[in-house]
């Protein structure tokens, strides 16, 4: 699978570990940055990564700031995108199992490395099978009416 990945500078060291990790379980990724500690802006990155997905150049994204509500703010605003905020392996299973979300988030300065690691691959080890299809489509309904 192609995974997109990005975070700001309060993200950058855990998505390094994050990355590794990912590339480790046999998925190519495709970093947005920060590409060093240097003071980055969240939403950057965030529309960055998002866009790809919907461009269709990624298939997943995972993004880092702080506290991972920035980034998952950001990633939301954009059309078809579901982002979601998971600091725990079920919470991060679910976001795909229930809702179908292209983006995990997490923040750094809540989640240690280890923790994010197990998140990750409780993420990117299940696939949507329509689990919950009703909602989610009741979510796309929102976005439509709202841009109507």
């Amino acid at each position: 699978m192609k995974i997109a990945i990005g975070a700001d500078h309060n993200g950058y060291e855990l998505k390094e570990a994050v990355k590794s990790h990912v590339e480790k379980l046999g998925h190519e990724v495709e970093d947005f940055g920060c590409h060093q500690c240097a003071e980055t802006d969240y939403p950057d990155v965030a529309a960055e990564v998002g866009k790809s997905i919907q461009q269709g150049n990624n298939e997943r994204g995972i993004l880092i700031c702080g506290t991972g509500i920035g980034v998952s703010i950001t990633a939301n605003k954009l059309k078809g995108i579901r982002a979601a905020l998971a600091h725990d392996y079920y919470s991060a299973e679910r976001a795909q199992l229930s809702n179908n979300a292209q983006i995990l988030t997490m923040g750094a300065q809540i989640i240690g490395v280890e923790a994010a690691k197990k998140n990750v691959e409780a993420y990117l080890n299940v696939s949507w099978e329509g689990g919950s299809q009703r909602k989610v489509d009741k979510i796309d309904q929102v976005e439509q009416d709202e841009n109507n």
